[in-house]
């Protein structure tokens, strides 16, 4: 088929599918040239770049990148041409590619973590840390990824105690995300407690986490559950949200402090009050816990 009779018959991919591709990282000139390439099978340069309006200049250094991609193939020929690699071949070619390049950082990573540049950091950091008054050990934290990390941090150090008070959906997200810190935590003597309302939605959750931590079903029979939730480690270090289930992931926010007059003798008599009123397992929990804080 000639380049006219391409042209008149379309064959081009949709829209959708152009976006599917920007998904797993083909830039806008990639995707115009592969989807165009492999419609054609074998092609040059030039003919890529009349069909597809990619300045020719440019169709070079776009095919040279997709070969190194694993979307082509550069063919030994005058004119130089080049042959589209099926698609889910190129899918399973860029994830090895990824892979790999994730093999690599983490090596380099594991490197850095056991070098004498991480002992003469923490050396500093240790020394910053007698200049630092506690009101100043605090921040905010947005989003959940954020969160969650901070969040996993804290488990990890944590020596003595973790107290935890979450949401019905924040018990689902502590057993997805937390189980591993929690059950190393308990492991190496660390007292963990958690508090939480217990429902339909998040009973297994509630059974697995109950094997690696002391668990009570939290609900506001007696007294109003306070809003938000909150944990305590070591008594001295507390992370709290103010958001709610129903925020999105990317809006919920968080304040944490390195303080053992917040952690210690304001949040913990409030943990220790909900704990004394809660149910070690509810009789027969409901389809939804109380409307309120999220994660």
């Amino acid at each position: 088929m000639d380049l006219q009779a391409w042209c008149n018959k379309k064959m081009v991919a949709s829209q959708e599918t152009l976006d599917k591709l920007e998904d797993i990282g083909l830039n806008m000139y990639e995707r115009k040239i592969y989807s165009a390439l492999i419609s054609r099978g074998v092609s040059t340069a030039g003919e890529l770049s009349e069909m597809t309006n990619v300045p020719r200049s440019r169709a070079y250094d776009v095919l040279e990148s997709l070969a190194e991609k694993g979307f082509a193939v550069i063919k030994s020929s005058q004119p130089m041409e080049y042959v589209a690699i099926p698609p889910e071949q190129a899918v399973e070619n860029i994830k090895s590619q990824h892979r790999r390049d994730l093999e690599e950082k983490l090596d380099k990573l594991d490197s850095f973590k056991g070098s004498e540049a991480v002992d003469e950091l923490e050396s500093l950091y240790d020394q910053g840390l007698e200049l630092v008054e506690p009101e100043e050990m605090s921040g905010s934290l947005k989003g959940s990824h954020q969160i969650n990390q901070h969040m996993g941090t804290m488990f990890q150090e944590a020596e003595e105690s973790i107290k935890v008070v979450t949401s019905e959906e924040g018990l689902n997200d502590l057993h997805e995300n937390h189980s591993d810190l929690l059950r190393e935590a308990e492991d190496s003597g660390v007292n963990v407690q958690v508090l939480a309302p217990v429902t339909d939605e998040n009973r297994e959750a509630f059974n697995e986490v109950k094997e690696f931590s002391d668990v009570k079903h939290l609900e506001g029979n007696e007294f109003d559950v306070p809003e938000g939730r909150f944990a305590i480690i070591d008594n001295d270090a507390l992370t709290m949200s103010m958001t709610h289930d129903e925020v999105h992931d990317t809006q919920d926010t968080a304040f944490w402090t390195k303080s053992d007059h917040m952690a210690q003798e304001t949040m913990e008599p409030v943990f220790d009050m909900l704990w004394h009123h809660s149910e070690d397992e509810p009789d027969n929990p409901g389809k939804k816990g109380p409307e309120g804080p999220s994660r």
